[in-house]
């Protein structure tokens, strides 16, 4: 079965989530805080990493960047009640998956669990390679947008996320509500605010090259013409 790094320094909350999770038939290996998460990490081979953000020693944002370093594919959730804009963009840009606000229900948690697992092994076998959009070569395995006479473009792992699923439309409309399920497995308004930004951030970073537009179709969704 899937192996989980879970790292939380909360005792109670750490010892229900890593039981609840044995149950089900998951391998958990925990950590208290951030420093013994990136030791762990580097050891074992994780299927799928939980991490708060309030750690002691090494903060959840900043594990995740060093997990990134190594590792630019393992699903990655994030437990916190830190939910303003601005942490929630920081833990996306840091190379986070998801996001599951304190407190939250264990059925929940087993559901974006299961979710990130299943996308984890459909992208498996579709970001390898070296696609094109206009004159920019996208590699998504590198997380990298090339264009001749330009510095490469290095995109998150959630702007990576986000331009395959546009690039799988291209040319298409691509459904808001579509795209919202299949990078957050919800529709709610704040995820919404969330992937406009990444819309915004996609549309500065592919600029380079006049002919890719990524338009947007109020009430129905987005489409990358190139």
């Amino acid at each position: 079965m899937p192996h989980i790094l879970l790292v939380e320094d909360e005792p109670f909350l750490a010892r229900v989530v890593k039981d609840s999770l044995e149950q089900r038939s998951y391998t958990v290996t925990h950590a208290v805080d951030g420093r013994k998460a990136h030791d762990l990490f580097t050891q074992g081979n994780f299927a799928l990493c939980i991490v708060d953000v309030m750690l002691p020693q090494v903060d959840g944002f900043t594990l995740v960047r060093q997990i990134r370093a190594i590792d630019n594919q393992v699903p990655i959730l994030f437990l916190t009640a830190r939910t303003d804009t601005a942490d929630v963009m920081e833990g996306y840009g840091s190379g986070g998956n998801d996001y599951l606000k304190k407190p939250f229900s264990l059925e929940e948690l087993f559901l974006r669990v299961a979710e990130l697992l299943r996308r984890s092994k459909v992208g498996e076998s579709s970001t390898g390679g070296t696609w094109a959009i206009g004159r920019y070569r996208f590699l998504p395995q590198q997380q990298v947008l090339q264009l001749d006479g330009y510095p490469d473009v290095r995109l998150t792992y959630r702007e990576t996320q986000l331009l395959q699923l546009l690039y799988d439309h291209r040319n298409n409309v691509l459904a808001r509500r579509q795209a919202l399920l299949h990078l957050w497995g919800d529709d709610n308004p704040y995820h919404a605010r969330t992937m406009d930004v990444f819309i915004t951030k996609l549309r500065k970073q592919l600029r380079g090259d006049e002919s890719v537009h990524i338009l947007n179709l109020r009430g129905i969704g987005y489409k990358l013409v190139c």
